[in-house]
């Protein structure tokens, strides 16, 4: 074997691998928005009238929300429900000012008449899994509505949503996410852009056609003995809104997604906070997939119910896969100029296959929400892909951990209570620091600057588009991290240093 075909196998083979492995996810997107217009007539009809209402236990987990906790408990006081079937708990895991204003804002409501009380835990033990499990022990429902700390959901939603547990075999009811903030930078519109998507295209196929699909850990609610079947809350993976749902759903029970039912939510705004959010996700995943899937595939489930909770369950391996990809692109590159290869006409095919299918996911899910506006989200496509790749290393990083079994802390997302366009984060408390991935992001940037530089120089113009989305979303998110960090501590420490000035007349 020659140098020069040992070079192309040492670098085409390990890139071929990881670019047909992802291609595979790309395209299973495209089978979630086939399903979800094949199985468009497969969704919950209006529900029951009720002759009796159940009784509801409202749990709201929060921990260190200064900034949203009243909002929230003053949206819950507005349900139109009969307020003595309700019992509302604010498990308080907060080690800061947001103990007093939670138990003051409780105490105020309390005293109109809405049965609520302030449970505080004393440590974080199983973080909001354990929070929610010990509110169990002394919830009164037989039915439980969760919210977290940034949502606000509407005055209508218990009576939206409580009637399709009617239905004995329903254990739990998700509704959509909407959210407050979503023109608010194009970081929340790169997160709304994700987050419809999933919302409309994963949730709507999955739940039409059959397949398992997850509680979203909010907006949702449960069948207490749907809970208590499934073996409670579990506090071994970041994710124990999925672990509970798996485990439920191969107990038999079944799950209903109302993407007519809207709860609307607080988009993370901060590059540190939602890359911290990003990784959670794929960690908690991926520890389920090493907790659930061996007993799922063992199982007597159907073969398709088999391979999507597979697909679903192990995709933020795309993860690392993608990082592979990045490192190899540039040699694949080189080799494609010098010495050309049969096999790129496959890569070729599988990449303009798989990126349809992406492009048909994100969009459809615009489409539909947003029929006459929805092709300003055509300008922000790029950049969403941008981010995508940039968050590949960091996620890598949490993909990693979970497969090590190495054990790491819920790092909660913070919310500022920021709507619309308005409002500002800059200066407030809970600023999350940027890790050494910040710093490997920004070296991976600069590596594809230079190769694009190369490219150019060469001639070779029509392979710089295949890199600008690298050099790109890499950057964007190791400057934006290190940047948003340096720039949070400068305006708290002079909000710091106003606060300690005397006031005028004092001695």
């Amino acid at each position: 074997m020659t140098e020069s075909q040992s070079l192309l196998l040492c670098v085409m083979t390990p890139y071929f691998i990881a670019f047909v492995i992802l291609s595979v996810y790309g395209l299973h997107r495209g089978w979630l928005t086939y399903t979800y217009f094949r199985r468009h007539r497969d969704v919950p009809g209006p529900p029951p009238v009720l002759s009796e209402w159940p009784r509801v236990t409202i749990q709201l987990p929060i921990y260190n929300e200064r900034y949203v906790i009243e909002r929230l408990v003053n949206a819950v006081s507005e349900f139109d429900y009969p307020r003595e079937l309700l019992d509302i708990q604010v498990l308080d895991d907060s080690t800061d000012d947001t103990q007093e204003i939670a138990r003051s804002c409780v105490e105020r409501h309390k005293a109109m008449g809405l049965p609520i009380r302030c449970l505080h835990r004393s440590n974080r033990t199983g973080f909001k899994a354990g929070a929610l499990a010990e509110g169990l022990q002394s919830a009164t429902g037989e039915l439980i509505a969760l919210f977290d700390a940034d949502f606000l959901p509407g005055p209508d939603f218990l009576r939206r949503t409580v009637p399709y547990f009617a239905d004995s075999r329903v254990g739990m009811v998700q509704t959509r996410w909407t959210f407050l903030n979503r023109n608010y930078s194009a970081l929340t519109m790169v997160s709304t852009l994700m987050f419809d998507a999933h919302f409309v295209i994963d949730q709507g196929a999955r739940s039409r056609s059959g397949v398992f699909f997850n509680f979203n850990g909010a907006a949702g609610v449960w069948r207490r003995e749907t809970i208590e079947d499934a073996g409670g809350w579990h506090a071994d993976t970041l994710s124990e809104d999925a672990d509970l749902s798996y485990r439920a759903l191969l107990r038999g029970w079944r799950f209903l997604y109302l993407p007519n039912v809207e709860c609307p939510s607080e988009l993370a705004v901060e590059m540190n906070g939602f890359k911290a959010q990003q990784a959670r996700w794929a960690k908690g995943t991926t520890q389920i997939a090493k907790k659930i899937l061996p007993g799922l595939l063992w199982s007597k489930q159907r073969a398709r119910v088999k391979a999507e909770a597979f697909l679903h369950l192990t995709g933020y391996m795309g993860c690392p896969l993608t990082v592979v990809l990045s490192v190899l692109l540039v040699p694949a590159l080189l080799v494609r100029l010098r010495h050309g290869w049969r096999g790129w006409a496959t890569c070729d095919l599988l990449g303009g296959m798989s990126m349809l299918s992406m492009l048909a996911y994100f969009l459809v899910s615009q489409r539909i929400l947003r029929p006459h506006s929805w092709t300003r989200s055509i300008l922000y496509l790029p950049h969403m892909v941008a981010v995508g790749m940039g968050l590949s290393l960091r996620n890598t990083k949490a993909v990693l951990e979970a497969v090590l079994g190495i054990r790491s802390e819920f790092v909660r997302t913070p919310k500022f209570s920021i709507r619309g366009t308005s409002g500002s984060w800059h200066g407030k408390k809970y600023g999350i620091g940027s890790e050494w991935t910040s710093l490997l992001e920004i070296a991976f940037g600069l590596y594809f600057v230079l190769a694009i530089i190369s490219l150019i120089q060469r001639g070779s113009y029509r392979f710089v588009p295949v890199l600008l989305p690298f050099s790109w979303g890499f950057l964007y998110l190791g400057v934006m991290s290190l940047t948003q960090r340096w720039w949070q501590r400068v305006r708290r420490g002079a909000r710091q240093r106003r606060s300690l000035l005397p006031l005028p007349g004092d001695d």
